[in-house]
């Protein structure tokens, strides 16, 4: 069954601290806000998937779908849960897409979230670190400290071997993001700039992570707290909302491909699986990298920032870096790429990012987003969301509806 969805409604919360907040609520606060973005109850809801990654090892709270459940009008629907790492969120939207599509529904909900700091707002490090971690293969931890950032210091150092990239042109992503973040009122960075220069050196804060690999602190995202809350409908669906299609974004195209676990021995500069994704999700929206000049894309470190303007082609393999050094990425190039900050500026609370991605991109679309981060008269966006040592890849492609 062919049916088309769209994006009727996006919710998220400021991303960084959510102290005390406690996960029921949090869920709660997912769900209802996303419905209130339209005006209606949750009960109107058929079918809805929840992710998140660490709600067993940081929360210890499991069965996050019963949670949702206990949203008033949600109990005894077709709930799930839903884990892909740091994809988790981009798969909870693919969920939700797939059931309408297949009918089980024609409005759906799609929930993540991530809790990683304490209830005072405070983060313990190394046990962040250990517990993701547990996202990589057993064989690529073995004297790792933070094994995610040593295992992208490695891809950092092989780009800038293979293709000739210096920490300064590196630099030149963290700093376009830290900018973007200054105007997004829910980014955790927002009040914190830093300069390509400072991005540059390895001083002060900005410390190397790993002993001879050239990754260092503001080439990396945060660690936040954060929830973010997605209303899907087909058009029938839209009608029984009383919600415009003109007010809407449609999910033109999706894609989602999985590579081994095991970074070693594979080509992680040209990532088969995200590549794969990426264009399954063009070839279903019937559209081509020239058409997008909106595009969020997964910046776990600065790295991913070039590889992922390569993965949605707006840049040549190898050229990635370069086009951010160019200014191509900001909110007034070529095609404005993470103009939300990033996971960078804006923060990644695991399940909600790949949400969140897609959602800010539909508001880009819109023209909802604030004046200094409008793109404009934007056309396509594109996004693209990894879970793991690029591993699993979810993209989408994103339209205005009826366009």
């Amino acid at each position: 069954m062919n049916r088309t969805i769209y994006i009727a409604a996006f919710t998220q919360s400021k991303f960084g601290k959510l102290f005390d907040m406690g996960i029921p609520e949090i869920i709660h606060r997912a769900a209802t806000q996303a419905c209130a973005e339209i005006g209606v109850e949750p009960d109107v809801v058929d079918v809805a998937t929840i992710g998140a990654t660490c709600n067993l090892t940081l929360n210890q709270q499991g069965l996050l779908s019963g949670l949702v459940a206990m949203v008033p009008g949600l109990a005894s629907k077709p709930i799930e849960t839903v884990e892909n790492a740091c994809a988790t969120g981009g798969q909870a939207v693919l969920s939700v897409a797939h059931k309408l599509m297949l009918g089980y529904g024609d409005v759906g909900l799609a929930i993540g979230y991530e809790k990683m700091r304490a209830d005072d707002g405070k983060m313990d490090g190394a046990k962040v670190g250990e517990v993701l971690g547990h996202y990589s293969h057993p064989d690529e931890r073995e004297g790792k400290t933070y094994v995610f950032p040593h295992l992208f210091a490695e891809v950092m150092d092989v780009y800038m071997k293979t293709h000739g990239v210096t920490e300064r042109d590196f630099a030149a992503v963290s700093s376009q993001e830290y900018a973007n973040a200054q105007h997004n009122p829910y980014a955790q960075m927002r009040g914190i700039e830093v300069s390509q220069e400072e991005a540059a050196q390895a001083e002060g804060r900005n410390r190397y992570i790993v002993e001879g690999l050239p990754l260092k602190t503001y080439d990396c995202s945060q660690i936040s707290d954060g929830y973010a809350g997605m209303i899907l409908a087909t058009a029938s669906g839209l009608e029984s909302l009383g919600v415009a299609r003109a007010d809407c974004v449609e999910l033109a195209g999706f894609g989602q491909a999985t590579d081994p676990l095991l970074k070693q021995g594979r080509d992680v500069l040209r990532p088969a699986g995200a590549l794969r994704a990426m264009g399954t999700a063009y070839e279903m929206a019937g559209v081509s990298p020239v058409d997008v000049n909106v595009a969020e894309v997964h910046d776990c470190f600065t790295v991913m920032g070039a590889i992922g303007a390569e993965v949605i082609g707006k840049a040549r393999f190898g050229e990635g870096a370069q086009f951010w050094v160019d200014g191509k990425a900001a909110p007034q190039g070529e095609c404005g790429i993470n103009t939300s900050g990033g996971l960078i500026g804006k923060g990644h609370p695991i399940g909600a990012t790949g949400i969140a991605m897609i959602g800010w991109s539909a508001w880009q679309l819109l023209g909802k987003v604030p004046t200094e981060l409008q793109v404009a008269n934007p056309r396509f966006a594109a996004t693209f969301n990894i879970g793991g040592p690029i591993c699993a890849s979810v993209c989408t492609v994103l339209k205005r509806a009826g366009e």
